[in-house]
């Protein structure tokens, strides 16, 4: 059986053997026990262990797991559908997937329409990949670049993107005629009450419609609604999960550790671009 991959070395299709994947040039590369492979050759990884470290996806998964982003998996999902309309085997990149939260999500929902996807999910951390093998064993996951997607060229019908870096000119490349990207940002309000406890002047997040070549925008789908936080730790591993957690001065983050409860506004925009 072919992969959806193809080699990171060479470009040639990979096909799957019982131990990993295998290209006609012999290039070899073993499946993990938990079920992905390493597809990021040692001349572009920059540090030992890439992307997030064990704890930030134990945390994170956990987060996921208690249902606080529900209705934002349900939204993608249902615009998922209406981007395949018309395939009956769509192939679907999750391009930094992490845990497989979204990916194992968008899998469900076009089964239960009567489909048979294909699910590829590529993430430069092997241990968010460990757990999204597991949780979707029927997809492909792959340790790589999202600036190098280990995919033949016009391979997939449609490609997701939340809350992951944006490589546009590779999204292009690997989407075929006609194909759409979805793509998570968040919205001006986004955590505003997070933000209330950990800057003396918080700031709405700047919302921009952006253009892309190769792409044009068919629209977006606002997702707006709160959650109550009943724990540190899940306000905690809410903020971990965000870009505040890398900027914020350390009298915010103690506010906002002594807290044990927390109303916080989600919002996100899902805006829809098509493949030329």
């Amino acid at each position: 059986m072919e992969s959806l991959f193809s080699c990171p070395l060479c470009a040639a299709p990979l096909a799957c053997t019982h131990t990993g994947l295998l290209c006609p040039n012999r290039h070899s590369f073993d499946r993990s026990a938990a079920g992905y492979v390493h597809l990021l050759p040692p001349n572009r990884k920059h540090s030992q262990n890439p992307g997030d470290d064990k704890e930030m996806v134990a945390a994170r998964s956990a987060f996921l797991d208690k249902g606080y982003y529900a209705p934002l998996r349900e939204a993608l999902c249902q615009l998922a559908l209406d981007c395949v309309t018309g395939e009956s085997a769509p192939v679907v990149v999750d391009s930094g997937c992490g845990e497989g939260y979204y990916t194992a999500g968008l899998y469900e929902a076009l089964q239960k329409a009567g489909l048979s996807p294909r699910m590829a999910g590529v993430d430069i951390s092997k241990f968010a990949l460990r757990r999204a093998a597991k949780r979707l064993k029927e997809g492909e996951f792959a340790v790589a670049s999202v600036y190098r997607l280990p995919l033949p060229d016009a391979c997939a019908h449609l490609l997701v993107n939340v809350f992951s870096p944006l490589a546009e000119e590779e999204f292009a490349r690997v989407l075929r005629p006609g194909g759409h990207f979805l793509y998570a940002v968040p919205s001006q309000r986004h955590l505003w009450e997070m933000k209330e406890v950990l800057y003396e002047r918080p700031y709405e997040n700047p919302v921009k419609r952006e253009d892309y070549i190769g792409f044009i925008w068919e629209g977006v789908r606002e997702v707006r609604y709160a959650v109550t936080l009943e724990s540190s730790e899940d306000i905690m591993a809410l903020f971990h999960m965000t870009p505040y957690a890398w900027k914020t001065p350390r009298d915010g983050v103690e506010r906002l550790k002594q807290m044990e409860r927390l109303t916080v506004e989600i919002g996100f925009d899902f805006h829809c671009y098509r493949r030329l």
